[in-house]
């Protein structure tokens, strides 16, 4: 009999008794054991034993500070009532008395992170053999408070866990427009490894302001030297590895669009190095030097993906005389010679590069040195991952995968992708031997706000410390509860809102919930086509949205945690139901401009166009919605932004919300003049005179 069917049958003879029924707690990431006990009050607070072990003294630091968060006291002293917390090391005789009463086993797996945690007549003992294993039971100890102040409650649990891959890590974009504060970043790391993720890779292009290249960091929009330095030490204490992406290949146009820099392209003010330009790989060494010295991970992640334009320019002959594979896999591997050559301790750095190119041409991949780390990505949520890996391990190379949360280019990220994506590269990853999940947050058009991608986050960080295949219905039951405090289930049941309307859109043909639907104009050619698929789904769209938003104020109500995330998640829902109603206006004005426009021209008819118009332009008019839709959104957006980014591209951004705004000022301004004009001269313009299209075959 195995051990997990063992512990099933303790669970449910546990939950038989009835001293002792529990429902199972939702936790996030779930535990490979667990068997629930009587819950404890914690009217008395909690009162956390100072641990022999320096180090696991900030692991208790961070629980007394999420306790109080919770309005639990947490004494100094010993006090009447308190709930006793216990962090020991496994070499510690309590310890192990503590193992052998409850006939549980530390397995060798559970050495490196692995925790054991017994929650059960008034005292928390949570057993590690490592600072992080002690840590990462404390983070559960965290979860299984439940309520606040004299009216909390800790669920009883006895665990065993440890996870199924050695590194679950978040990689964040920093280069396609927004720039995380040093202070949001901290609050990253620290929600990261509530959660178990142990690497943070900030992904740069060129936001890492170098001495030795200054001229390529735009001001205001770069990490500095003092900054990172900060980070790296700040992450530490969290047991978090932060390992830097420097681009190395492609994906370079913000360095390589300065005339100092543009001979090193592959083309002309392009993205991509061209291989064998004598100047290539000294850059690279000059920056890997610099990267090497603000961080000190044994993992650098040289990028090397989408290098679309290799072949158009300089090495066009070499490329026709021998293939792309091998020049890509040949600069490849001179840039991790040139950067090993800069690294300190280069004989143990680990380099990893995306694996997308590498992965067509398997022959050649048995070339590059073996301890580089393939990191094969890929974001649709397809049924199997293994063409993306086995190349890779074939040729005997580490691998990580790394899945994503679909937030680029859109509103609100599209879970119904991200979830399966993750779920099945993660399972198919761990199944072929990956040692890491990397999952990805990218901000390709610069709109993208971190705040809304928690959900996607903390799958990802469930799904690599889980065996096997995630749950995702157990994780949609649990997220609102765990993440924001919710027992309302009204947070989990928005995110099941947003998931629908993206899921109209694209039942529709539209792809989903874009920020190219978000702008275009519904009356420009583009805009025409786009409204006759959006048409018939824009009310549902809406009602999808609007019920998210209430949901979310429901849960506010409730008390629920982690605001600025909320009210991400509510721009999102905003945003969507703005496009429903863009689409939905704007037929209706050129209908009713239409109606107005026919009955000027028949006099016989009973109507007249004044209702028409002040329906279309006047104070509560359809067009007017849609100036109030973008302005006000605008400046939601504006404070959510800088709740987490620096103010480095934001005017980009505004600047779209703007001139939205003025597009719809102007046409309410052209339909109360030609309002004016019935009044003055009982005639209006024709339609088309004032940019309105002609819609249902109305004269």
């Amino acid at each position: 009999m195995t051990r997990q069917l063992v512990v099933a049958l303790a669970l449910s003879l546990t939950l038989t008794d009835p001293a002792k029924a529990q429902a199972p707690p939702a936790l996030v990431p779930q535990p490979r054991e667990i068997e629930a006990r009587a819950s404890m009050p914690l009217r008395g607070g909690v009162r956390i034993v100072r641990p022999a072990n320096a180090a696991d003294r900030l692991a208790a630091a961070d629980l007394a500070d999420a306790l109080r968060e919770r309005g639990v006291r947490v004494p100094t002293e010993g006090a009447t009532g308190a709930v006793r917390v216990t962090l020991l090391r496994l070499a510690h005789p309590a310890a192990r008395r503590l193992l052998d009463a409850h006939h549980l086993r530390f397995e060798p797996a559970m050495r490196g992170e692995g925790y054991v945690l017994v929650a059960d007549g008034g005292r928390v003992t949570v057993v590690g053999a490592t600072a992080a294993g002690v840590f990462y039971g404390v983070q559960t100890l965290k979860q299984l408070v439940e309520g606040t102040g004299a009216r909390a409650r800790l669920r009883g649990a006895r665990v065993r866990d440890w996870p199924a891959m050695r590194y679950r890590g978040l990689h964040d974009d920093l280069s396609r427009g927004p720039v995380p504060t040093l202070d949001f970043q901290k609050k990253q790391i620290r929600t990261f490894a509530a959660y178990k993720l142990n690497v943070y890779s900030p992904y740069f292009e060129h936001t890492l302001a170098y001495r030795s290249n200054p001229l390529v960091a735009p001001p205001g929009g770069a990490m500095t030297r003092e900054q990172v330095a900060e980070l790296v030490a700040y992450a530490r204490r969290y047991h978090v590895d932060v390992v830097p992406e420097q681009e190395a290949f492609g994906h370079l146009h913000h360095v390589l669009k300065y005339e100092l820099y543009s001979p090193l392209g592959e083309t002309p003010h392009g993205h991509v190095l061209a291989p064998g330009q004598p100047g290539a790989v000294p850059l690279i060494r000059e920056m890997f030097a610099e990267v090497d010295s603000l961080f000190p991970s044994r993992f650098v992640h040289l990028g090397a993906d989408e290098t679309f334009e290799l072949g158009r320019g300089q090495t066009a002959e070499r490329v026709r005389a021998e293939g792309i594979g091998p020049v890509y896999l040949q600069f490849l591997a001179d840039v991790v010679g040139a950067v090993r050559d800069t690294a300190a301790g280069a004989s143990s750095k680990r380099f990893l590069f995306w694996g997308d190119v590498a992965m067509n041409h398997p022959d050649l991949v048995k070339a590059l040195p073996r301890d580089m780390i393939a990191v094969a990505w890929e974001y649709g949520a397809r049924v199997s991952f293994d063409e993306l890996l086995l190349p890779f391990v074939e040729a005997g190379m580490e691998t990580w995968v790394a899945p994503g949360v679909n937030n680029w280019n859109r509103v609100y990220p599209n879970y119904s992708v991200a979830l399966p994506n993750i779920q099945r590269f993660v399972r198919d990853g761990q199944r072929l031997g990956s040692t890491g999940m990397l999952n990805t947050t990218w901000d390709d058009d610069g709109e993208a706000l971190f705040n809304q991608t928690w959900y996607g986050v903390l799958f990802g960080a469930a799904a690599a410390w889980q065996p096997g295949a995630s749950s995702v219905e157990a994780f949609q039951a649990s997220y609102g509860r765990v993440f924001h405090g919710d027992t309302t289930g009204s947070v989990d049941e928005a995110q099941r809102k947003l998931i629908a309307a993206h899921a109209l859109l694209q039942g529709a043909g539209l792809g989903d919930a874009s920020d190219y639907l978000f702008w275009v104009d519904p009356w420009s050619a583009e805009g025409q086509l786009v409204a006759q698929k959006l048409r018939p789904v824009a009310r549902d769209l809406r009602l999808r949205a609007e019920e998210a938003i209430v949901l979310i104020a429901r849960a506010r109500q409730a008390g629920a945690r982690e605001q600025d995330a909320l009210d991400a998640v509510e721009l999102g829902a905003r945003r969507m139901d703005l496009i429903g109603m863009k689409f939905q206006f704007a037929d209706d004005v050129a209908r009713m401009y239409g109606e107005a426009y026919a009955a000027f021209r028949n006099p016989a008819r009973s109507t007249s166009p004044t209702s028409y118009l002040g329906d279309i332009s006047g104070a509560n008019g359809r067009l007017q919605d849609l100036r109030d839709g973008y302005s006000l959104l605008r400046d939601e957006y504006e404070r959510l932004w800088v709740a987490e980014n620096r103010p480095y591209w934001l005017r980009n951004v505004l600047a779209r919300y703007d001139l939205a705004t003025q597009l719809w000022i102007e046409r309410a301004d052209r339909v109360q003049a030609a309002r004016q004009r019935w009044y003055r001269e009982s005639a209006i313009p024709a339609p088309s005179e004032i940019g309105i299209p002609e819609v249902g075959g109305v004269p």
